[in-house]
C-alpha cells in the first residue's frame, strides 16, 4: 500500500497538478525560493492560491495574475472557507495523504532539503535579527505560564 501511495505522489508532483491553498497570514510573493529574493507583491491573509512545485521549504504558487513563490508553512491547503466535511475525490486522498485524517499539517520546512543545499548553505544575519523579534521575554513567559496549569521546571544546558 505504501508504495502504491508513493508512486501515486510522485507522479502528481511530476505532473504539476496544483492545489488549491489560502494563506494563512500576509506573505512576500518572492520571485524565486530564497528569503533574500525580491518580492513579487504582498499576498494579504486568507488569499486564495494555487499551488504548483515544491523547493525546499519553499512553493511555487499562483495568485491571480500574480505568480512566486511562498514559504510552504504559510499555506494552508484546500479551497479557501470550504469544509473536509463531505470533501470528495482526487483532493481529498491527497489531503489525507499530507495531513492525516485530523486536517492537521504535519510537515515541517526541514524536508526536501538535498546535499547541495546544506552544503551551500550560508548564515543570514539579518533573518536571525528578525526571528530574535518573536522572542518572548521572561516576564511575558512567566504570565503566560501563569493561565494555565504550567510548572517551572529546570533543563539542563547543552554546550
Amino acid at each position: 500500500m505504501r508504495t502504491v501511495l508513493f508512486f501515486l505522489l510522485a507522479l502528481v508532483s511530476e505532473i504539476g497538478i496544483s492545489e488549491p491553498a489560502s494563506l494563512l497570514r500576509a506573505t512576500d510573493l518572492k520571485q524565486q525560493p530564497a528569503t533574500d529574493a525580491p518580492t513579487v507583491s504582498t499576498l494579504a491573509e486568507n488569499a486564495p492560491v494555487d499551488t504548483a512545485e515544491r523547493r525546499g521549504g519553499w512553493v511555487r504558487i499562483k495568485a491571480g495574475a500574480a505568480e512566486g513563490w511562498v514559504r510552504m508553512l504559510a499555506l494552508r491547503y484546500g479551497a479557501p472557507g470550504a469544509s473536509k466535511q463531505g470533501d470528495s475525490g482526487v483532493s481529498q486522498l491527497f489531503s489525507a495523504v499530507r495531513t492525516g485524517s485530523s486536517g492537521t499539517q504535519v510537515t515541517t520546512g526541514v524536508r526536501g532539503l538535498d546535499t547541495e543545499m546544506l552544503s551551500n548553505a550560508r548564515p543570514n544575519p539579518a533573518e536571525l535579527a528578525r526571528m530574535a523579534q518573536f522572542a518572548a521575554t521572561p516576564d511575558a513567559a512567566a504570565s503566560f505560564a501563569a493561565q494555565g496549569p504550567l510548572q517551572r521546571q529546570q533543563v539542563r544546558e547543552v554546550k
